[in-house]
């Protein structure tokens, strides 16, 4: 059997009365999630919840998404996290698409997750807190885990790489397990007496596999923090004597800049991990100086469950670098001939491994297109040095990264292209001191229409998650194209606002 769910029985077996998770004042031990979660199991189960049904979640950084997350997995079924920012709109989406039978829902959220369960037939379920915690109390608990075989889909992450609507890539218990046991074994060298810091999303891939699997699978104890905040988060590594920090560069830029509090004290932090994007070596640098921890950067997609390459903490590091393979895992660099990039020389990154996803959900074409031969093609480009070490050199083609998440074009050009007012969009990313980049959008109006910036900005953020739409409006008479008539990008220059 290979359940992901086998990490937090295995870690209440051994430690019932150590803490897993806590957000401030509340804590939940390990005793106490792997009841609550057997609890939820037992749910789900008696709304007919079957082995391989998909179950959504709408969860931010509280104790109790391990609840459902875990409970979801003991009961066989498939994990798929959806964003809290998202409209209804957009989670209608992920619904109909996963076929997802039922939508766990944070009250703070439960009105656009209700609206879109309604819409696809979907049976919505808010935690509202004291109702929720007496359904969890009374119902019967699951005794031990549903049995899920490693090549089994445990979880689903949407994910739409730079063109067309989200593709859901699904990743197994045997990926996730095996990321989880490296990333804990060879990666963070963690155990129970580490403090895990939890401010990235469990929504994603990095938070997910990095943060929470990860600290379940040693035992450890991780803190969480719902809304990233520079100055709540130097609280909480204080506070409760973080050890493990884990982060984007964004994150750590913030924290570098940010004021410490009287008697603050970091000395327990020994290793920070970034990812999510390139971090710039003197902010790299300067967190080392000002914390005393190294920083070690890897690399990963949401279709590698997400951890591919890593700089490790027992060899030498080179900043700047992503790293090399990790266990189970192959990564070359293939050039725009096909053949195999040279040392030094500049190729896609390919990787192939026991972390690769099965595939995207019903998107045949679109996995055949990503994987071939048995390699992912990530769309990124790198370089590699003599030693094996990864350099990155370019990202996916007009992908925009906003304060750590991902931010897709053409899904923010397909809602603007529904304005009655606009002919021509295109969205590109600008830089940005705080976000690292901040989207902008382009616009040619009809022949006769008028509209103004703010008259945009509102209708986009009306119908997108607030990370998504575009803060920076401007308008051309047409925008540039090529002789194919295809928008050219590279030509179109926002300046920042």
């Amino acid at each position: 059997m290979t359940n992901l769910a086998a990490f937090l029985v295995n870690s209440a077996a051994a430690r019932r009365d150590h803490v897993a998770v806590c957000h401030d004042d509340t804590a939940l031990t390990y005793g106490e999630l792997d009841d609550l979660s057997a609890g939820f199991a037992a749910v789900l189960q008696d709304r007919g919840v079957r082995p391989g049904d998909r179950i959504a979640m709408t969860m931010p950084n509280v104790p109790l998404f391990p609840v459902v997350y875990y409970g979801i997995l003991r009961a066989g079924g498939v994990v798929v996290p959806m964003n809290p920012l998202l409209k209804a709109r957009e989670a209608t989406y992920v619904l109909r698409d996963s076929g997802a039978r039922v939508a766990v829902a944070f009250p703070l959220f439960a009105e656009e997750v209700a609206n879109a369960a309604a819409e696809v037939g979907a049976e919505c379920l808010v935690t509202e807190p004291s109702a929720f915690h007496d359904l969890l109390k009374s119902a019967a608990r699951l005794s031990g885990i549903v049995d899920r075989e490693g090549g089994d889909t445990a979880l689903i992450l949407y994910t739409s790489g730079t063109t067309g609507t989200p593709k859901g890539a699904e990743l197994t218990h045997g990926n996730l397990v095996s990321n989880t046991a490296t990333t804990v074994e060879t990666l963070l060298q963690v155990g129970p007496d580490d403090v895990l810091f939890g401010g990235l999303p469990l929504f994603h891939a990095f938070g997910q596999t990095c943060a929470l699997n990860a600290s379940v699978a040693a035992g450890a104890t991780l803190t969480l923090l719902p809304r990233f905040d520079p100055q709540r988060a130097l609280d909480i590594m204080h506070r409760d004597g973080v050890t493990v920090f884990l982060g984007v560069p964004t994150m750590y830029s913030a924290l570098l800049h940010a004021e410490h509090p009287d008697g603050f004290d970091a000395s327990r932090l020994r290793v920070a991990v970034s990812g999510g994007a390139a971090i710039p070596v003197e902010v790299l640098h300067g967190f080392e100086r000002r914390f005393g921890a190294t920083v070690l950067e890897g690399y990963g997609l949401s279709e590698t469950s997400p951890v591919a390459s890593f700089n490790y903490p027992d060899r030498p590091r080179k900043a700047g670098s992503i790293g090399i393979p990790i266990r189970g895992v192959e990564m070359k660099l293939v050039a725009e001939d096909g053949s195999e990039a040279g040392t030094g020389e500049v190729g896609e990154i390919a990787i192939r491994g026991e972390n690769l996803m099965r595939g995207y959900v019903n998107r045949p074409e679109a996995t055949a297109e990503a994987v071939r031969d048995g390699w992912f093609h990530s769309g990124d480009l790198a370089r590699v040095d003599e030693e094996g070490f990864y350099f990155i050199v370019d990202r996916k083609k007009d992908l925009i990264i906003r304060g750590g998440y991902n931010v897709y074009p053409r899904e923010i050009e397909e809602v603007l292209y529904e304005h009655p007012a606009v002919a021509e969009v295109a969205v590109v990313g600008v830089p940005h001191g705080a976000h690292g980049e901040e989207v902008a959008a382009v616009i040619a109006l009809r022949g006769g229409a008028d509209a103004t910036a703010d008259e945009i900005r509102d209708y986009a953020k009306e119908r997108m998650a607030a990370y998504k739409y575009p803060r920076i409006v401007t308008f051309m008479a047409e925008l540039p194209k090529g002789p194919t008539g295809k928008i050219l990008k590279r030509e179109i220059v926002v300046t920042p606002s």
